[in-house]
């Protein structure tokens, strides 16, 4: 008999921390740019050129995590019937954290044991394990790490389906996922609904990520004869399944690194991807035709592979991907028209297929054989397609968890400003969902202006263009610069450069604040003017010298502007901070002002002895990385040593970056030329390579280079 209950579940877990402020400003690279294969269709390419973001505002980073973990509490959603039983964690996205299949005694998925966040996500924090939900643009999406609205919603004969459900706001859509499992299913059906409320045709992605053992004899089987392979090399190919230069791609142990391939299953083909083990076993994903993409990603057998493997979990606990997606490629965003729906319906289970067949050497063979057993499992999947879609439009008997407060604003502006609303009564997005979050602007919203005591600790963005009257009316009579602020962000968003700028000044002449400076520090330093980024960032470090963030910034900005020692002097010296902040410098002003922070002597002599780094932040792996950085520039080798030595762990190391594995290599080079005198044009590069290779600790590279 289906069942579904609300609980917790005990999980060994790093605290995600507090969100960053920093408003995110970075034009930061895409690691999934690339130069397609000649046959790569046409509109493959078009569909890789359209609908990119700059970067993941209004969303705020997550970036505050560490990796001492202990036991804590997650609130799940538990969804079972005789023969599954599905786990949902509701404050992460409602990621299907666990599906057991109760027959077998199996868990289907790679269920991960511990609950450790690192850089993978478009806002940072990501976890591995179970399957994701990603919608909206490129990336891990912005809700991964976030809480979700559940609901309880009463079908036919009472049978209960679990809603989740959110309002995206990069692209500004409703969308719910419902889930069932009638009794007796092999199944657990997921209903997904995007809604379009817009007058104007809108960017949409949207892939599934199901994580699942990796071991030696686990093969990926998917009905098609090509795929299109993405290697984190900046390039996309087409290749021939299984096999290609003699490599049986199917089985991901057979990948030397982290890789990609996106299978072209025909049209009229039923769409299903399934990873079975060496008995046959495994979890098998099916959908309807909307779904039209399907992908394996592995991490490799090479040594950065196997790190990132153990950095997100535990030793000993493997996995790969297999996903489903809207498009061909997770390079691509696909046009959704205005006032359109898509919906589909997908299915997850557990699979078994005769061993011998499903790892036969004829690829043929291995298709027909695992096609066969999918349509034994599910052979009425289309009508149940139809059946899911008399659920979407059933209000739910109960929330029972809440999401963001975005939504009910987003509600609440349509309906004052006489607009249709955005999504049907079956999506409920509450009043009780607010947060201080979404107050200043519902402040706004229905008093005209923005709240006086307005939290610069813990912002809030919009770049939503409907509200920039609003903000524009109240920049008039305000008087704490967050309107100037606020306005400042939405013009940088849309690429008005020169509005934000001049915003930013206007909110520093009512307030002197730290957010504005630091705004300004970034303009400065993506228009290459490093002199006055520095200059900028030092202001807003007096002002709030305790965050981590903006300390970080600065400590980078300062290498990048080749003051190293500065960096250095700031981590050592114990000089006290400014007593009075300088005023913002204005072009054409002849006065003390225009002499860059970190020359004067009220600061500290000697280019910027600033005040001395609390311990806490002192501590950091990013804070180490940049004193090692800039110790490697003033050839203090004894310094950067003991940061090797020390172990030292990003927590927060990015996918794709291989800072750390770089370092070691520039830092070996470096002491070998100091020792031998060698001239800079001598490449040493190979002989660095042999003599120095890469420890594993810090070994995070995804590519053969």
């Amino acid at each position: 008999m289906s069942q579904l209950k609300f609980t917790t579940l005990s999980i060994s877990a790093a605290d995600l921390g507090g969100e960053n402020p920093l408003p995110n400003l970075q034009q930061s690279g895409d690691l999934h740019a690339v130069e397609a294969d000649a046959n790569v269709p046409a509109d493959m390419i078009e569909n890789m050129k359209y609908g990119r973001v700059s970067n993941i505002l209004p969303y705020t980073l997550q970036d505050q995590y560490e990796r001492e973990r202990h036991e804590s509490l997650f609130k799940v959603a538990i969804l079972e019937n005789e023969i599954l039983r599905a786990t949902f964690l509701l404050d992460y996205g409602g990621r299907l954290w666990s599906l057991y299949h109760k027959p077998s005694e199996r868990e289907l998925l790679s269920s991960n044991p511990v609950f450790q966040p690192a850089n993978l996500a478009l806002r940072n924090a990501w976890f591995s394990g179970g399957v994701e939900w990603n919608i909206s643009t490129i990336g891990h999406w912005p809700l991964t790490c976030a809480p979700v609205f559940a609901a309880q919603v009463q079908a036919d004969e009472g049978k209960p389906v679990l809603r989740l459900y959110e309002w995206e706001r990069l692209r500004q859509v409703p969308f719910h996922l419902d889930f069932y499992l009638p009794d007796g299913s092999p199944l657990l059906y997921v209903h997904v609904r995007i809604i379009n409320p817009h007058d104007h045709d809108i960017a949409m992605y949207w892939w599934s990520n199901v994580a699942v053992p990796e071991t030696p004899k686990t093969r990926v089987i998917v009905p098609a004869e090509q795929t299109y392979r993405f290697g984190y090399t900046r390039s996309l190919d087409i290749l021939p399944v299984p096999t290609f230069e003699g490599v049986d791609m199917t089985y991901a142990t057979n990948g030397s690194r982290a890789m990609d391939f996106f299978f072209h299953i025909p049209d009229g083909q039923r769409r299903w991807m399934t990873a079975l083990d060496s008995k046959g076993k495994g979890l098998v994903q099916i959908s309807t035709d909307r779904l039209k993409g399907r992908k394996l990603f592995l991490w490799g057998m090479g040594q950065g592979g196997r790190r990132w493997q153990e950095f997100l979990s535990e030793p000993g606990k493997p996995y790969i991907e297999i996903q489903a997606g809207l498009a061909r490629t997770q390079l691509e965003h696909l046009k959704m028209p205005a006032r359109t729906e898509w919906d589909w319906l997908e299915g997850y289970g557990s699979l078994e297929a005769d061993p011998a067949l499903a790892h036969s050497l004829d690829w043929q063979t291995v298709q027909q054989h695992v096609s066969q057993q999918i349509e034994n499992l599910t052979p009425n999947f289309d009508a149940e397609f139809a059946r899911s879609r008399t659920i979407q439009e059933i209000e739910a008997s109960e929330i029972r968890h809440l999401g963001s407060g975005w939504g009910y604003l987003e509600k609440r502006r349509r309906e004052l400003a006489g607009e249709a609303p955005f999504a049907s009564p079956a999506l409920a997005f509450d009043e009780s969902s607010l947060t201080a979050e979404q107050l200043p602007w519902l402040h706004l919203l229905e008093n005209g202006s923005l709240p006086v005591d307005f939290d610069e600790d813990h912002p809030s963005f919009m770049v939503q263009e409907d509200w920039r009257g609003l903000l524009e009316r109240a920049a008039k009579t305000d008087t704490n610069g967050h309107a100037w602020l606020q306005l400042g962000i939405m013009d940088f968003y849309a690429g008005r450069t020169g509005d934000a700028k001049h915003a930013w000044e206007q909110s520093l002449a009512q307030k002197r604040t730290f957010l504005p400076l630091r705004n300004l520090a970034v303009l400065a330093k993506n228009e290459g003017d490093l002199e006055k980024a520095v200059d900028y960032y030092l202001q807003a470090y007096a002002l709030k010298p305790e965050l981590a963030p903006l300390v970080i910034e600065l400590g980078q900005t300062l290498i990048d502007a080749g003051k190293p020692q500065q960096w250095l002097d700031m981590l050592n010296t114990n000089l006290p901070l400014p007593p009075t902040p300088s005023p913002l410098r204005r072009e054409g002003e002849q006065n003390e002002s225009q002499v860059p922070l970190y020359e004067r002597s009220e600061m500290g002599r000697d280019l910027g002895r600033g005040s001395k780094l609390l311990t806490a932040l002192r501590k950091l792996g990013r804070i180490r990385l940049l004193e090692a950085r800039a110790a490697l520039m003033v050839e203090d080798f004894e310094r950067v040593d003991r940061f090797f030595a020390d172990g030292i762990v990003i927590p927060d190391l990015r996918e794709g970056e291989i800072s750390l594995s770089e370092f070691w290599l520039q830092f070996h080079a470096a002491r070998i030329r100091a020792a031998e005198n060698l001239a800079p044009e001598v490449d040493i590069s190979e002989r660095v390579r042999q003599e120095y290779p890469i420890p594993r600790n810090f070994d995070f590279r995804m590519s053969e280079t």
